[in-house]
């Protein structure tokens, strides 16, 4: 794992000293050394002060005597830093060779955590009754991202996208449809998922703030899904399939793709919640209530302060949470699966199968559940998730089986709702599909997409008008991918259609035209990069800081496959371009008089390129050759 290899070493020397000295059960760590304190530093000294009764610094000028004694290939020396920390110099002609080499295998950056074991992830699921908008796309991304990063952690990853296709965002359109009058074709040139949700959607919750007694009618509509064999189900079904198509469309342009898509129709007339509502009330885990507000409903007891949690209803009928949590018991596996599997009537572009759910005998079997379930879903449904993570704990009896990976909201800056066609009166745009205040990601899809064509056709005029199209589209993809991913979960993202534009700073831009800095550098050169090489040449600062940068990918994936975090990799790939940046500024690589210097120099260019164009790709991002 490159310079994983020489924090290995480090460890296992200083575990030997400690062995020498007879100290046992220290947990100390070793790390990449931040600037200043040489190339990897550790805080073993400060854990031994109480139990040595000397201050760090001695104890760390101790421990680097004995251990520069040792036997090591990797570490040049050790030294006492005044802070009290221990450093450790690399030797770097060896890590430059282990380094560069490793970075030109295929499985550079595969780090070996899950064991092959199967993990689900589930995310997306937006209510089949509108276009994606941009908040759902941060969802979107967060998902296909973790998805990408566990795989390379050696997980096999199920991704599920599940559909809300008997709820009442779909009782809204199919109001809309058979009581109001909207034809159920939209207007030339219009997507079916913009018109349901721009149009029907809207204007028909409208209604209700006009008219209460119109929700006897959604109540009814409501009912009748419930009955495959109504024509309000067969309607909704033809309906939501067809909304679906279209946000699968949205999904499949920012290259994110799925395994099985689920139905909540089906898992409803499936039995699935008989089964463990049963299992519920064996377990004692809801109690029917005799008297109060919620008489004759059956409950799940809040925690502390919290309000009880309705599953069903005196009129017996299921709540919400009451279709989520068979869902989440057939997601690991707890119930015996009921379904039978179908291929999805479209292919997918990355052609990758795509099954989906089906109570058809005549399907086939597969299997999508996993050991471990992380669900994608935003925080504002942090009680709902809480309370069905607590459920699966204790059926599955391992309380990290089933985790909710939350994150907060999407808004717009004024400047860009401004140009996408919403007033906010220089406010923040604050999005809601049902009050129609809302931006698509196709339309921000599109208009990233007309102005980086409109800038690479400046940049580049001798390039014909397919090969912008594809740049133009890796880099509109790009940004909308890295916006979504480069902040913490728990921040509120602000996006900006100038800002995520922009060749300089922390965006996908940046990042990407320094890979196509160094696309042109090789071009340049008229040769092909060889490992062949003298490692000792690459003894410049900027030289050594990009190989100790590219060396450093497997621990990040390894990081954020640990901590769930895309941002780990989002942040690695920014770091990774700067380092690369600073060596381009600094350092000459042709027409310096000196072949084998070249050809060392080379060989770090493609080294960065191709790390670069892995951890590029775990985002979900393509880097062009050319901007």
């Amino acid at each position: 794992m490159t310079f994983q290899s020489i924090l290995d070493e480090v460890r296992n020397n200083l575990n030997k000293v400690l062995t020498e000295m007879s100290i046992t059960g220290i947990d100390f760590s070793v790390e990449p050394a931040k600037s200043g304190f040489g190339d990897v530093s550790s805080n073993i000294s400060f854990l031994l002060a109480k139990q040595l009764k000397k201050s760090p610094m001695d104890i760390a000028q101790l421990l680097s005597n004995n251990y520069d004694n040792s036997q090591h290939t990797l570490v040049l020396k050790s030294e006492a830093h005044q802070s009290g920390y221990l450093n450790f110099f690399a030797n770097w002609e060896k890590l430059n060779q282990l380094i560069l080499s490793e970075s030109n295998l295929d499985t550079f950056g595969f780090v070996e955590l899950g064991n092959k074991s199967t993990i689900v992830v589930e995310h997306t699921s937006v209510n089949p009754n509108k276009a994606l908008h941009i908040g759902h796309v941060r969802n979107i991304i967060i998902g296909d991202t973790i998805s990408r990063i566990l795989r390379k952690a050696d997980y096999k990853v199920n991704v599920l996208n599940y559909i809300d296709d008997s709820g009442l965002q779909v009782a809204d359109i199919l109001v809309g449809f058979t009581h109001f009058g909207f034809a159920q074709e939209p207007p030339d040139g219009k997507k079916f998922d913009h018109y349901c949700g721009d149009d029907v959607y809207v204007k028909t919750t409208q209604k209700y703030d006009e008219d209460s007694s119109l929700e006897e009618i959604r109540k009814n509509v409501l009912k009748d899904l419930e009955d495959e064999t109504s024509e309000t189900a067969k309607l909704a079904d033809v309906v939501t399939r067809r909304v679906l198509s279209n946000q699968l469309e949205t999904c499949w342009n920012l290259s994110v793709y799925y395994d099985c898509i689920n139905f909540e129709s089906q898992i409803i007339r499936s039995g699935l919640w008989t089964k463990i509502f049963e299992k519920l009330k064996e377990m004692k885990l809801v109690e029917f209530e005799n008297d109060g507000k919620n008489a004759g409903c059956w409950v799940i007891r809040g925690d502390g302060k919290e309000e009880d949690k309705i599953v069903v209803r005196s009129n017996g009928t299921a709540t919400y949470i009451a279709k989520d949590i068979p869902y989440a018991a057939w997601k690991l596996g707890l119930l015996d699966d009921p379904f039978y599997y179908e291929k999805y009537p479209k292919n997918q572009p990355s052609s990758q199968k795509l099954w989906q759910t089906t109570l058809n005998t005549n399907g086939t079997k597969e299997n999508f559940s996993g050991s471990k379930v992380i669900t994608v879903i935003d925080s504002r449904q942090a009680r709902l998730q809480k309370i069905i993570t607590q459920l699966m704990g204790k059926f599955k009896s391992i309380p990290d089986a089933y985790v909710h990976l939350g994150y907060e909201s999407v808004t717009l800056s004024s400047e860009t709702a401004k140009t996408l066609g919403l007033d906010t009166d220089g406010k923040q745009a604050q999005m809601s599909g049902r009050k129609g205040l809302y931006v698509s990601a196709d339309s921000v899809y599109d208009l990233l997409k007309e102005r980086t064509i409109q800038e690479t056709t400046k940049r580049h005029p001798e390039i014909d008008s397919s090969e912008i199209q594809h740049i133009a589209h890796s880099i509109s993809v790009g940004t909308l991918r890295y916006e979504m991913i480069k902040q913490d979960l728990d921040k509120i993202i602000t996006f900006d259609l100038t800002k995520s534009l922009s060749l300089e700073g922390d965006t996908a831009p940046y990042i990407q035209y320094s890979f196509a800095r160094a696309s042109r550098i090789i071009e340049k050169s008229q040769r092909s990069p060889s490992i062949d090489i003298d490692f000792s040449l690459l003894s410049d600062k900027t030289e050594l800081n990009l190989i100790k940068t590219i060396g450093l990918f497997g621990i990040s994936v390894r990081d954020a496959a640990n901590n769930l975090s895309p941002k780990v990799v989002a942040r690695y790939s920014h770091d990774l371009a700067v380092s690369f940046n600073s060596f381009y500024e600094h350092t000459k690589v042709l027409g310096i008089g000196d072949e084998k210097l070249e050809n060392a120099r080379l060989c770090l260019v493609n080294s960065f390129k191709t790390t670069l164009e892995k951890s590029l790709d775990l985002l979900g991002i393509v880097a062009p050759n050319k901007m």
